[in-house]
Order: structure tokens, then sequence, then C-alpha cells
């Protein structure tokens, strides 16, 4: 793991050794002011040399101007190789997400997939920039405060140092309880944001049943839920900074009882009044670097748990063509499944030995009971999932000898749960060939009877359409999708109930499109309503993962079986409205 997270300072690898170097130089300036105040007090100011005093000063002005532009150095330019590690990672998480099966994202909420990608990589970020920087500013630091601490008086020193195992042991205790409290803080968040979430999205259902109080309750739950968090965060935090200061206090009592004795046996220790001095000045330098390594661990602790779980989605498998997997080329459209067994979980079949046969430019209806497998078959011709046994061919080619990427880019796709992008009309319309003209677009609007509408809006093919579409009607969102099939031109077409969310009215006129996008093309069409499959050239019966019944309407008609018996319940129930 640790070559893996080396590997992105790769790129920058100068940025890194030029910030590395400027922490090392701070960390030897940081030492120089008590070596100065120690050589003032026991030679310049006794033997009243001015001119050595001034240029002291002005040498350690000079040089502490020096590190305030190290200092900005390491502050900007480590964020900044930080941030740039950080979104290479986002850009590698990103792209491998895309390349995820569906299965991926059936178990995995977007939110959780989310935090992955912001909160998680952030942590690694700062543990990038300022893990490195901490432990070699700090480390030296403190080794070199030690040793130029010993030079003074050796014994002192030592003494000093024995209470740092006591420094130690309360911050790690405290700290502890800080980072439990915190984290509870952070499910206290979670749980008013999830609760935020859900009341935003669902507002038109709480304003139709006016429940807006009981949404307001609810949130105020996960309110005060956070306040008693935080309060005990911040108790805990005050204990914990109130305890540290507390200890680094006792550092300054014990240098000064224990040097003060010092000095006063100066004749038996041998320190005088410049050491003594210099030792006050240094041990502040000592302790501040022993504090950065101490808050360090927690950073540490949380950079490499979002490097982790960086980890485990990258080591997660993609979806990947076989080896000897080539792109399909003018295709025709005759579908074939053979004794194909499908399912989701690798255990329970969906799909049991399904056999089936579609002639290229033929319309092939599945009708059935709803999870009986119909939508599984057309999730299998796109190859989204993987089948247990059997084959599936397009024109004669298994599609596992197919790249996907091929294989889909020749099926068009139109279903019942339109997903529209926060965009414009014309780049969602763009979504289904991206190269395309703005001819080309407005021609697949026309067809798609999508067209006359756009252009009564104020800004036409450029109105923003909101998230997932809420602007628009369900018949537009359709119709916005069928258009971007239109533009796409694919010899195979699955339309998966995409006219059972509509109603009667909208659905003639949407039917008119998609006749129109049927016409020519290898179409497999899922529906409730059989009335809208009366005229597909074969229709099977779909139920238990089986083709129970297959032939055109009045065969299965004629036969009185299931089909039969869904098409006069079908009639009952319409000729009742």
């Amino acid at each position: 793991m640790l070559k893996r997270f080396i590997s992105y300072y790769r790129p920058h690898r100068l940025i890194f050794i030029l910030d590395m170097l400027a922490a090392l130089a701070v960390a030897l300036i940081g030492i120089l002011y008590p070596i100065v105040t120690r050589k003032m007090l026991s030679d310049l100011i006794p033997n009243k040399n001015y001119r050595m005093i001034v240029i002291s000063g002005i040498a350690l002005l000079v040089i502490y101007t020096v590190r305030m532009l190290l200092n900005f150095f390491i502050q900007y330019y480590g964020h900044v190789m930080g941030v740039r590690m950080q979104a290479q990672m986002r850009s590698d998480m990103f792209s491998h997400l895309e390349k995820f099966p569906y299965g991926f994202y059936d178990n995995n909420e977007t939110g959780k997939i989310m935090s992955r990608m912001t909160n998680d990589l952030m942590d690694i970020s700062e543990l990038a920039h300022h893990g490195p920087e901490n432990i070699i500013i700090s480390s030296i630091s403190v080794i070199a405060s030690f040793i130029y601490l010993c030079t003074i008086d050796i014994w002192l020193t030592l003494i000093v140092f024995s209470c740092v195992p006591l420094l130690f042991i309360v911050s790690l205790l405290l700290r502890k309880r800080m980072r439990k409290a915190f984290m509870e803080s952070r499910v206290s968040m979670a749980q008013i944001n999830a609760s935020l979430e859900g009341s935003i999205a669902g507002i038109r259902v709480t304003k139709a049943f006016t429940n807006s109080k009981k949404e307001e309750e609810k949130f105020e739950e996960g309110n005060a839920f956070f306040v008693r968090s935080r309060d005990e965060a911040y108790k805990a935090m005050g204990q914990f900074h109130s305890a540290n200061s507390f200890i680094t206090d006792i550092f300054n009592v014990i240098v000064l009882i224990a040097g003060g004795l010092f000095l006063y046996n100066s004749k038996v220790t041998g320190l005088d009044f410049a050491d003594y001095s210099a030792f006050v000045v240094s041990i502040g330098l000592f302790i501040s670097p022993v504090m950065t390594l101490i808050n360090f661990m927690e950073q540490y602790q949380n950079g490499v748990t979002g490097f982790e779980r960086f980890i485990e989605i990258m080591d997660t498998p993609i979806e990947q063509d076989s080896d000897d997997a080539t792109d399909i080329t003018s295709v025709q459209g005759k579908i074939e499944f053979k004794n194909v067994h499908s399912s989701y979980d690798g255990e329970r079949d969906v799909l049991n030995g399904i056999d089936l046969t579609i002639e290229k430019g033929k319309k092939f209806a599945l009708v059935g009971p709803s999870g009986g497998g119909k939508t599984t078959i057309c999730h299998l011709i796109p190859h989204f999932y993987d089948i247990n046994s059997g084959e599936i061919l397009i024109d004669g080619r298994d599609i596992r000898s197919i790249t996907r990427e091929s294989l889909r880019s020749n099926i068009g796709i139109v279903q019942q749960d339109i997903y529209l992008f926060n965009a414009s009309i014309k780049e969602n319309i763009l979504y289904g060939r991206l190269d395309a003209s703005d001819e080309e677009v407005y021609e697949a609007a026309k067809r798609a009877n999508i067209h006359d509408y756009i252009m009564s809006l104020e800004n036409g093919y450029d109105t923003q359409i909101g998230e997932r579409g809420v602007r628009l009607s369900g018949g537009q969102k359709q119709r916005l999708s069928i258009a971007r099939v239109f533009l796409k031109n694919p010899p195979i077409l699955i339309l998966d109930e995409a006219t059972s969310a509509l109603d009667n009215t909208t659905e003639i006129l949407i039917q008119e499109a998609l006749d129109e996008l049927c016409s020519g093309r290898t179409t497999v069409v899922v529906a409730h309503r059989l009335s809208t499959v009366k005229n597909a050239d074969e229709i099977a019966v779909v139920d238990g993962g089986r083709i129970i019944e297959q032939g055109t309407h009045e065969k299965l008609i004629a036969l009185g079986g299931r089909y039969a018996e869904l098409y006069r319940l079908q009639f009952r129930a319409n000729a009742v409205e």
C-alpha cells in the first residue's frame, strides 16, 4: 500500500523535493535563536561588543525573512501538491467507477461512493502534504533541540525529557476519547444530511400531504442529536488541549525550578545565566514539535484509513473484455439466446434455460408477471451482466467475444425510468451521439415529436431542464429519451416498459414516435399493456425465469393459455374503466 501511495508523488517529485528541503531548512533555522541568545548573553553583551550584537540581530532578521518565504513555499506549494495528488486520485477513481459492472451499483449506495470521492480523498490530500513535512520538521527539531540542550547541560536536559512519556500517555488517552466523540458528531452530521436530502427530494410529497411539521420534527430530532454530540466532542477537545497545555506548563515549571537550582549551584553544575536563558528559550522549540508529532497521529490515521478505502475501490474488479474480444461491425441485428442461465447473486437463477431467436428487423415482445425475468433478458443483450451458462449471440457471434463498447454502441435502450442530466435539452439529446451536428439534433427531436414543444420555450434547445428533468412532464422526458436513440440510430432497440408510466393519451403520442423508431430495427419490447404489443412479430410469455409460451398474438390467443388469460383480464379491466 505504501508503494502505491508513494507512486502519486512521482509526477510532483520536484515540488516534493523542494518542499522537503524547505521543511528541513525551517527546522534548522528554528534552533538558531537560542544559539544566538546564548552567544549574546555569555559573550557579546558582557564584553560590550555592540557591533556584533547589531550584526547578529540583523542576521537573525534576514534568516527569519528567509524562513517566512520558506514557510510560504511550504504552505502554498505543499498544499498545491496535495490537491494535485487528490485530483489525480479522484480522476483515477472516477475512471475506475465508470468501468464497474451494473452489479457494483446494485450493491453500493451513491452517497457512500461520493463520500469516498470527497471526504476520504481530502484526508489523503492532507496526509500527503502535511505528513512528510510534520515528520521532517518535528523530528529534526526534537533531535536538534535535544542535542543542543545536552550541550548546555545534559543532566538538566534528561530531567526535562523524563516528562515526555507523561505527555505522550495523557495525549494519546485524551485523543482517543476526542476521536470517539468527533466520530459520533460525524454520524450525527450524516443523519442530518440524510434527513435533509430525503426531505428536499420528497418536498413535493410533503406539500401534497401537508406534512411539513412532521418533516420539521424529524429534522429537529437529528439537529438535537448533533448539538449533543458536538457538545461532547468540544468537551473532549477542551480536555485534550487544556491537559496538554497544563503539561507543557509543567515543563516550564520544571525548567524554572531545576534550572534555578542548577544555576544556584553553578559552581558545581557549571550552569551560568546565559546557559540558563538559552535553555529556557530552547525548551519551547522542543515542546512544540513534540505536540506536532502527537497531533500528527490523528491525521495519519485519517489519511491511512482514507487511502485504504480508496484502494478498496481501486482494487474492485472492473468490466473486462475477454482477451480475444474484437469489435463488431455492420450489425444486422439477429439475437439468439441458447440455454441461458443467469443470476444476480451467483446463487438463485433469475433465468432458467432461456432459448429464443429474434430475426433481424423483427419486433419481439416479452410479457408476463413482474419479477419473471423480462428486464434481465434486456440487460443481458448489451452484456450489462455476465451469464452463468449458455450463449447469447448477435449475428451468430457470442457477445463475450465482442468488445462491450462496440456491442453497446449498436444497441439503443428506452426505459420506463428516464434519467436526464441537469443540463440543457440539446445536451441531453446529444448524449445519444456526442459528435452530432445541430441539424441532426433537430431532426432527432422532430422524429421524436418533441421539436415543436422545444421551440415554444423561451430558450429553445438551450433550456435547462433541472435535476432529473424535473421541469418536464413524463411524456416530454420520454420523448427526449427517444430523440437520444434516434440520434444514436442503432440497429438493435430495447424498449423496457417505455410507456407503462404514461397516461393513455400521452402513450398514444409516444407510441407513434416509438413505432417510427422501431422501423427497420431489431426490437425487443417489454410491456405490461398487451395492447401495445399485439402487432409484434412474436411474443414470449416469461414467468419464473422461463419462456412458457411463444408465438404471435393470434396464435397465443387461440392457444388459450397464460397470454390469453392476461389479455382477457386486461380487456375486462379496460372495459370497466
